[in-house]
């Protein structure tokens, strides 16, 4: 029994809503406001008595997925129509129309569609995208809705802009997806041919060759060989022509086309213009013609002409028999060795040796293991002598003889290696400080005592004559730093001079220095340790050597010795002194 209309037994129709907002008229498509008033729904979003609101998109996601959005649910799946559409040509004798074939996406996130004809290679038309993708509307009078899935099946004709198109087969994706959506597909339509196309396609085909070219697969060649060369060394004896004299040159083989490329060794001063290249990189015939032949003179087939007439005109056929066909032999890596000749171009070139990389090519190519040098170059001449003049005692040797070597005389040149390691360095000096005593008959020079100091960086030497009281004698410098020349030397010559070195000054030695000769009576300890450490240098300090000498001294001077060291040693301490010593 339903309850009287009176007020508080009826419900109310805003009881539970919590939407009461005005719907606005205009809405944002693709950036821009649009009208949207006759879709505009009732307060809270709910439609007007009689009103029906259409889908913005065809299709939903249906059960599990039923809450996705669709442009989440078919992200990136689009349907594939192949379909053609017929364009009459009217300023063309040769054709009437043309049948241009293309493809038609649809895609299911938005509804949009594009249609895009594949390109033609010398096509003459504009191909590629035809339709950009956006959604299309339905044509007239149901131009206010827009095409969906449901619109589409195979073997129809749609109409697109005012342009019909025949779908006539999708792909099988497309198939799948409207049959399970309940479409019923039509039978796939035959793609008609383009009487055009087919008449360039024929044009096409008569350019071709019944029998085309052999193909020479080069590739593997040069992806083995790639940046691998061979490099010989040849001589070319041109002393036959007039001006001619023997040239030496370089040979590249390049292993990944088999050209070879010549290059000229240029000796300084030779008279003659550096090329870049002797020989350009290309392929070198074994026998060179008289005559260069011209470009495309050379073909692997001939062409026969078979009928020349006006009537009938020409008619060409490739020969079979290959009667015209030129065999033309070219250098080969196993053409080229050590010791054999290469024709270039009417030029005898001796191959005379190779690079370590081609002797091990052809030692694990062809397992040659003779790689003998040929000797075909003349020894050069020697170089003439250029006798130095003599000294001519201004300034030093090294001084006098840099003025004769130049224009422009440069500074002598030190042995800069030897000053850095003997040069001073901390507490090693690098300097040998040598006690001495004039040789003379004279009593006031007997007594005059001097030190001798040699410096090892440049084998100079100074002298230092130690001061005495009372003796008549002033001390002090006796000779500046200087390289000091050994006695018995002529002053005037073009041989270099003998200087004192190191191992010329020992304890005991004589030394003559300016024509006043001075005995080495003793020497300080890091002298006396320096000659110790270096024994190979000095071999007076080497223990060695004394004790071969003292073996060496025969049996009866033994016996003598070994009674002095008795009697010098009678308690057996193992010490004597050092003046019976």
């Amino acid at each position: 029994m339903a309850l009287p209309f009176l007020p508080g037994n009826s419900p109310h129709v805003h009881i539970g809503k919590e939407r009461f907002h005005k719907s606005q008229h205009f809405n944002l498509s693709s950036g821009l406001p649009m009208l949207v008033g006759l879709e505009k729904p009732g307060i809270g979003g709910e439609p007007l008595v009689g009103q029906k609101i259409r889908s913005k998109y065809s299709v939903y996601p249906k059960g599990e997925g039923s809450d996705l959005p669709s442009w989440i649910a078919f992200d990136k799946q689009a349907l594939c129509f192949e379909a053609y559409f017929r364009e009459t040509v009217t300023i063309s004798e040769l054709e009437t129309h043309r049948i241009r074939k293309c493809k038609i996406y649809f895609y299911l996130e938005d509804d949009t569609i594009q249609v895009v004809e594949p390109k033609w290679k010398n096509s003459g038309i504009h191909q590629g995208t035809l339709i950009h993708r956006h959604r299309i509307p339905l044509p007239p009078p149901s131009d206010d809705q827009f095409y969906n899935v449901l619109h589409f099946n195979i073997n129809q004709d749609m109409v697109l802009y005012s342009r019909t198109f025949t779908v006539t087969n999708c792909d099988s994706f497309t198939k799948n997806f409207l049959t399970k959506l309940g479409v019923h597909l039509n039978e796939p339509a035959m793609m008609p041919d383009d009487p055009y196309s087919k008449h360039r396609q024929q044009l096409e085909g008569t350019m071709k060759p019944l029998r085309p070219y052999e193909r020479r697969d080069t590739l593997k060649q040069f992806l083995d060989y790639d940046h691998k060369i061979l490099r010989f060394y040849c001589f070319w004896d041109d002393t036959e022509n007039m001006f001619g004299d023997p040239r030496e040159l370089i040979l590249h083989y390049y292993l990944a086309d088999d050209t070879i490329e010549i290059f000229e060794v240029i000796p300084p001063n030779s008279g003659r213009e550096h090329a870049p290249k002797f020989l350009c990189r290309s392929k070198v015939p074994k026998r060179s013609p008289v005559q260069m032949k011209l470009p495309g003179e050379t073909t692997d087939r001939t062409v026969l002409n078979m009928v020349a007439s006006k009537n009938q005109g020409q008619c060409f056929v490739l020969d079979s028999l290959n009667t015209g066909a030129v065999s033309e032999e070219f250098y080969r890596d196993s053409d080229l060795t050590v010791g054999g000749e290469v024709n270039i171009w009417g030029r005898r070139v001796v191959i005379t040796d190779c690079d370590e990389f081609t002797k091990e090519y052809y030692r694990s190519k062809y397992g040659i293991e003779d790689f003998t040098p040929v000797q075909c170059k003349v020894p050069p001449a020697p170089k003439p002598s250029n006798p130095m003049p003599p000294y001519n005692g201004f300034g030093s040797e090294e001084d006098s003889l840099s003025s004769c070597q130049g224009l422009f005389p440069k500074p002598p040149r030190k042995d800069f290696q030897k000053f850095m390691e003997k040069d001073r360095y901390g507490l090693n000096s690098n300097v040998l400080n040598f006690h001495a005593k004039m040789m003379t008959s004279d009593p006031v020079d007997k007594e005059r005592m001097f030190i001798i100091s040699f410096y090892l960086s440049d084998d100079s030497m100074s002298m230092f004559e130690w001061p005495q009281r009372n003796s008549g004698v002033l001390g002090g410098k006796f000779l500046a730093r200087r390289r000091v020349w050994k006695p018995g030397q002529k002053l005037f010559k073009s041989e270099p001079f003998e200087y004192f070195t190191a191992q010329d000054l020992y304890v005991g030695a004589s030394v003559c220095v300016n024509g006043v000769n001075f005995q080495l009576l003793d020497a300080d300890d890091y002298t006396l340790s320096y000659m110790e450490q270096h024994a190979e240098e000095f071999p007076r300090a080497n223990t060695g050597n004394i004790l071969s000498k003292l073996r060496s001294i025969p049996e009866g001077k033994q016996s003598e010795i070994r009674k002095f060291l008795s009697l010098s040693d009678p308690s057996n301490t193992g010490f004597i002194p050092y003046e019976s010593f």
